[in-house]
C-alpha cells in the first residue's frame, strides 16, 4: 500500500496535483484520489486495518445504497412478506433513503454518514438538489434507520460490502442505554386506567362494537385478528379463543405473522355472555366472520377506529384538551384514538397484582397471550409493570447467612 503524489496540467496549462492511495485485495490492484494528502493518509490506515481484517470492499465491486434497497425488496417479495410490509419498506427507501443516501457507494457508507442522516431527517434538512424538507419524528428516524441496516444485512450477505456500519452504531448505542430511553409506557398515556376501561365499554355502542371493544380488552387480540376472527375460532362451549389467522391492511386473510401469533386465549365469563349474544344478531358471513359488516364483508380497521373506539371514548369523556376554538371553547380529542391502546390495557391487566384487580401471571403466560415471539419483546415492552416487592429483609438475611 502506498500514498503517491500525481502531478498533471490542464489543457490551459493550469498545474493540478492529487494524492493517491494504491492497494491491493486478494491480489487485485484499487487506487483511491485525494484532493489533500491528510485524506489520503487518513484512508491509507484505514485500509491497512480494513484489508488486514477483511472487512474491506472496492468500489468497483460496489453498488449505491438505492440499487442496494432494490435488490433488498426484491428479495423480501420474493420470500412472501405481506404487501404492506413491502409498501412500507419501498416508502422509506424512496422518501426517507434515496432522497439523501441514494447515490452513495456502499463502500463508502460510514457510521458517521448515518448519524448525519439521521439528524438531517429529524431536522427537516433538504435532500441534495431540494429546497425545502419535513422533519421526521424519532419513531420514524429509528425506523428508516432499521431498514437502512437491513439493506446493508442483505448486500453483506450478497458480498457486496464487507461491513453493517448502522448495525455496528446500534450496538454502541445499546451499550450506551440510550435506545430504549423513553420508550415506556404510561398507565394514563399510552395505557388506559381500570376506570377508563370501565367508562369506555359502559358507553360502547351495543352489539358489534362494545361485543369487539370487550375482546380487544380482555383478550389482547390485535385490530387484524380480531378483522380476521372467525365463529369457527371462539369456543363458546369451552371458553376460549383461537388466533389462526388475521387481516391484512388490504383485506387479505393470511396467517398470523409470526408462528408464536397462532395462540390460544380464555374468554372470561362476561365477554363470553357478550359474544353469545353477539353472535344470534351477527349478521351472514361467508368468511364466517365474528365481527363483519352488515354486508359480511372484512371490516378495515379505519371502520373500528372511527365507528367503535372514538365514538365509545369521547361518549366517556375520556378525552384532553388539545387548544380552543375561536370562540374560546376548549376542543377536546379523544385520549386513546387507536385499538391497540386496548391491547396494552390486557397485557397490563395479565401482569397487575390480583389485588389490585389484575391476574399477576408470569412472564412467559404473559408472552404466549400476547402472541410475541420471544420473551424479551414482552419484557422490553411491559417488563417495568410487573410487581416489585419490597425484598430489604431477605436480603439482609442472606447477607448475614453468608458472613456470618
Amino acid at each position: 500500500m502506498s500514498v503517491r503524489k500525481r502531478t498533471w496540467k490542464t489543457a490551459s496549462g493550469e498545474a493540478k496535483e492529487a494524492w493517491v492511495v494504491v492497494y491491493a485485495v486478494d491480489g487485485k490492484r484499487h487506487h483511491r484520489t485525494f484532493d489533500r494528502k491528510k485524506d489520503a493518509d487518513k484512508f491509507s490506515d484505514n485500509m491497512k486495518v480494513e484489508v488486514r481484517n477483511g472487512v474491506h470492499t472496492p468500489d468497483r465491486e460496489s453498488i449505491t445504497v438505492t440499487e442496494a434497497g432494490k435488490l433488498w425488496i426484491k428479495a423480501a417479495t420474493a420470500a412472501g412478506l405481506e404487501r404492506s410490509t413491502i409498501d412500507q419498506y419501498e416508502d422509506h427507501l424512496e422518501h426517507h433513503i434515496s432522497p439523501y443516501l441514494g447515490r452513495v457507494r456502499l463502500s463508502r457508507l460510514s457510521a458517521p454518514m448515518v448519524r448525519e442522516f439521521e439528524d438531517r431527517l429529524a431536522a427537516g434538512t433538504p435532500p441534495p438538489g431540494e429546497l425545502t424538507g419535513r422533519p421526521r419524528s424519532s419513531a420514524m428516524v429509528r425506523k428508516v434507520r432499521g431498514s437502512l441496516g437491513s439493506i446493508l444485512a442483505d448486500a453483506q450477505e450478497r458480498g457486496l460490502v464487507a461491513r453493517n456500519v448502522v448495525r455496528e452504531l446500534r450496538i454502541g448505542r445499546r451499550k450506551r442505554g440510550t435506545e430504549q430511553r423513553g420508550n415506556k409506557l404510561k398507565v394514563g398515556v399510552d395505557i388506559p386506567t381500570p376506570d377508563e376501561v370501565r367508562k369506555i365499554l359502559a358507553l360502547a355502542t351495543p352489539g358489534r362494537w362494545r361485543t369487539l371493544l370487550l375482546v380487544a380488552v380482555f383478550c389482547g387480540l390485535r385490530s387484524s385478528e380480531l378483522r380476521g376472527l372467525r365463529w369457527t375460532d371462539v369456543d363458546l362451549a369451552k371458553g376460549e379463543l383461537h388466533v389462526r389467522q388475521r387481516a391484512d391492511k388490504y383485506n387479505v386473510i393470511g396467517k398470523p405473522k409470526s408462528e408464536a401469533g397462532e395462540r390460544t386465549i380464555p374468554i372470561p365469563s362476561k365477554v363470553l355472555a357478550e359474544l353469545r349474544e353477539w353472535k344470534l344478531q351477527c349478521p351472514y358471513s361467508e368468511l364466517g366472520l365474528a365481527f363483519p359488516t352488515r354486508a359480511g364483508k372484512i371490516l378495515t380497521h379505519v371502520s373500528i377506529i372511527r365507528h367503535g373506539v372514538i365514538p365509545a371514548v369521547t361518549a366517556a369523556g375520556v378525552t384532553v384538551r388539545t387548544g380552543r376554538t375561536k370562540d374560546g371553547h376548549p376542543i377536546l380529542e379523544p385520549k386513546y384514538a387507536g385499538l391497540h391502546s386496548f391491547r396494552h390495557f390486557f397485557a397490563s391487566w395479565c401482569i397487575n397484582r390480583e389485588v389490585d384487580g389484575g391476574c399477576e401471571l408470569p412472564a412467559k403466560i404473559v408472552q404466549e397471550r400476547l402472541g410475541h415471539a420471544t420473551i424479551g419483546m414482552t419484557l422490553d415492552r411491559y417488563g417495568h409493570l410487573f410487581p416489585r416487592g419490597d425484598d430489604t429483609a431477605e436480603l439482609d438475611a442472606a447477607a448475614s447467612t453468608l458472613l456470618g
